[in-house]
């Protein structure tokens, strides 16, 4: 399986423009089922709403699909659906509500609005990277805790909080094969003395710092 960026939970933005609010959510999702249970959600939390635009990308056979709403087409579903595509994510959708402020925006107004809308959900929400990660863990003194936290944080690894107990005990993450200075530089740090293991392989969220 190879790298793919997607979103940890949602994220939502809003543009207005000439008194129609454009209200986007931008959420992870894995399935058909999934996205369309977004759908409804923000269908059912938006009666009132003239409309309510989608585009999602799914991963599981390469999936696409957009819904302009009663829009012109080309004018709201196809720009969301480029926002996302344009960001390089998948698993995920994309819902813009509309509501109508009066005044018609024309055919470059509205996939502006769609456009401006959707990218400030994407912005809003946390990226990752789903990639094959290691998962490391050391037990050192408290005299030797801070220097190899620093480490932990320089190699670029995501560090969980540490268990303190008699000892202070370290458990990060990182990308397979980006591991190997880490575990050279902590080694030189306790000596030799605290042995720092490494799981095996396995697909996991990285955020993008």
């Amino acid at each position: 399986m190879e790298d793919y960026r997607t979103l940890r939970g949602t994220g939502t933005g809003e543009y207005e423009e000439k008194h129609s609010r454009f209200i986007a959510l931008a959420a992870f999702v894995d399935t058909e089922e999934k996205a369309l249970a977004v759908l409804e959600q923000v269908r059912a939390a938006n009666r009132t709403a003239r409309h309510n635009v989608y585009a999602y990308c799914l991963r599981k056979d390469s999936r696409v699909r957009y819904s302009d709403d009663g829009e012109p087409a080309k004018t709201a579903g196809l720009p969301v659906l480029e926002a996302i595509q344009h960001a390089g994510l998948t698993d995920v959708i994309v819902v813009v509500t509309r509501y109508f402020g009066g005044i018609l925006l024309g055919t470059g107004g509205l996939v502006r609005a769609y456009t401006s809308a959707a990218k400030a959900a994407l912005e809003n929400a946390t990226i990752v990277t789903i990639r094959s990660c290691v998962t490391g863990q050391v037990t050192v003194d408290y005299s030797l805790y801070e220097r190899a936290a620093l480490l932990i944080g320089q190699s670029g690894a995501q560090m969980e909080e540490p268990v303190f107990a008699d000892r202070v005990t370290l458990v990060f993450t990182m990308p397979e094969g980006t591991e190997g200075l880490l575990v050279t530089a902590l080694g030189e740090l306790t000596r030799g003395k605290d042995p720092v293991t490494i799981s095996q392989p396995q697909y996991l969220p990285f955020e993008e710092k």
